[in-house]
């Protein structure tokens, strides 16, 4: 396949990253050649503003942001940082509250308040009307079990970066929220298209996490949304259909999940 000519969401990208200081322009520019027409920036901390504002200002209706505080970013200043996501939620609309959940891969430090921080997150998603978007490294039983404490048919989201079994996998669609499907697909040994076999397509949506978790033949390389075809190659296969159906079926899911703001 030489190009896509299709339309694809790239639902979780950091391309405001210093990553992509150097070329942000080619990176984007590549990107639209493989069909990806809007690309959705997770917030890490407050510390990122700037530099999420300014691509969405740069690159209006096409880069979209997010306000929320990553658990990874969850530490002794945890309560200005939440006072920052619950101001910018009352400064402006946002599409999501995100990334926002719990890890405990890393550090479990501050787990109880990377528990409080989760907690109040999606109470603000509710009261906004808005979806979250979930990171759940290492932690992916303890933020379901989240989700189901709120899930009373208005939470609405997706777990980004699933990579849960089948089981999991179930419990979330169940819940009505979506799966982040992205290179970790690609790698031989993750066990994911085995866990998604049989979730229907009508509950996945593509992401890259850019410059992270690059699929192959990239994998160790800087990824950027670009690189979504192969995620849409790889899926096509899993689900035995044809690319042109992953990339439809995904795009409508993105809307839906991002609607109204989406477009």
């Amino acid at each position: 396949m030489d190009q896509f000519t299709m339309r694809l969401i790239d639902t979780h990208c950091h391309l405001y990253g210093k990553e992509f200081a150097r070329d942000i322009e080619e990176v984007i520019q590549r990107a639209g050649k493989e069909g990806v027409s809007q690309f959705y920036l997770p917030a890490i901390d407050r510390h990122c503003q700037e530099a999420l504002l300014a691509l969405e200002a740069r690159y209006p209706g096409k880069c979209i942001g997010m306000t929320g505080l990553h658990p990874c970013h969850v530490k002794q200043d945890w309560e200005a940082e939440l006072a920052f996501v619950e101001g910018e939620l009352q400064r402006r609309a946002w599409v999501a509250v995100g990334e926002i959940g719990l890890d405990f891969y890393w550090d479990r430090t501050f787990e109880k308040e990377q528990y409080v921080a989760f907690h109040r997150q999606v109470e603000w998603a509710l009261h906004y009307d808005i979806p979250i978007v979930i990171h759940s490294r290492e932690s992916m039983k303890e933020s379901i079990g989240v989700v189901k404490e709120y899930q009373k048919g208005a939470l609405r989201g997706i777990f980004h970066c699933f990579s849960g079994g089948a089981d999991a996998a179930r419990e979330i669609v169940d819940l009505g929220l979506y799966l982040g499907i992205g290179g970790v697909l690609t790698y031989k040994n993750s066990g994911l298209a085995d866990a998604i076999r049989d979730i229907p397509l009508e509950w996945l949506v593509l992401e890259t996490d850019a410059p992270y978790l690059s699929p192959v033949p990239f994998r160790g390389k800087r990824n950027e949304s670009s690189y979504l075809r192969y995620v849409v190659e790889k899926l096509a296969e899993v689900k035995e259909v044809s690319v042109e159906t992953v990339a439809r079926i995904t795009t409508e899911n993105a809307l839906k999940v991002f609607s109204p703001l989406a477009g």
